[in-house]
């Protein structure tokens, strides 16, 4: 699967069915739609096809997974449901008050973690000290009975524990989205308190809480979080407000996260 993190362009063009241009009413005609702003994910769930694999990893009649336009990690992508019914409900009731709708959704968040972590041990397998002692190990078994070696070979590194799924509890886009992402926040779009704190706080919501009770989406909705101290997700060295110490310390940290 390609992974290179082009920015998704915020105001896209879509080409449409439509029956006004005689002419064009029987092949293909053109309506133009734009979405902008808080819609712009709009385009990528009305016509996934139009976009190269750069953009949009995959869809289908139910889904649509893609590169978040603003990572906010080393790789970050979205899972979209098409489901007119649900794309406008806030992700708390909409992954609480739907059992099958949430169970779809749960086992494609679960495909998607095996794409993101895949993609981590093609980036970053060469740097890890577990994935090299497993490869030297390999090597010794090349030159032995490799049946029975292999079985003996160290795990190596689990990058799928290094991949997180959730929602937000205030959303920055319209329309219903998961993020699925790996833990470094390791992205030139980190650039503010609030972009850090809304994948390292309670306003971000793990999938796997869900189904949620009404009184826990009740205390769930605010916005506080945001506005919480800096800590590390890595070592929980708490930075306070100083979001450029925290800058310069997660480098350190990403680094440090590469070679484990």
């Amino acid at each position: 699967m390609y992974f290179p993190l082009f920015p998704l362009s915020s105001a896209v063009v879509v080409v449409r069915p439509s029956s006004k241009d005689p002419q064009l009413a029987s092949s293909k005609s053109i309506t133009l739609t734009t979405f902008t702003g808080r819609s712009g994910l709009g385009a990528y769930l009305q016509a996934p096809e139009s976009f190269p694999p750069s953009v949009v990893l995959n869809y289908n009649d139910k889904f649509v997974t893609l590169h978040d336009k603003f990572p906010k990690s080393s790789i970050h992508t979205l899972l979209l449901p098409r489901d007119p019914k649900k794309q406008h409900l806030h992700p708390l009731e909409a992954l609480s008050e739907d059992a099958e709708f949430l169970s779809s959704v749960k086992a494609e968040v679960e495909k998607l973690k095996d794409l993101v972590a895949k993609e981590l041990r093609r980036r970053f397998g060469k740097y890890s000290a577990r994935e090299k002692e497993r490869g030297k190990a390999l090597e010794v078994a090349l030159d032995e009975d490799v049946d029975k070696a292999t079985s003996s070979l160290p795990p190596g590194r689990d990058w799928r524990k290094e991949v997180i799924a959730g929602v937000h509890t205030h959303p920055s886009m319209l329309h219903l989205h998961i993020h699925v992402l790996s833990v470094d926040r390791h992205s030139e779009f980190l650039r503010h308190r609030k972009h850090y704190n809304s994948f390292a706080t309670p306003f971000f919501v793990d999938l796997d809480r869900f189904p949620m009770t009404k009184e826990d989406i009740r205390c769930q909705l605010h916005e506080k979080y945001l506005k919480s101290d800096l800590v590390c997700w890595r070592c929980e060295r708490n930075f306070g407000i100083k979001f450029a110490m925290l800058k310069a310390h997660l480098e350190t940290e990403f680094h440090e996260w590469k070679v484990e």
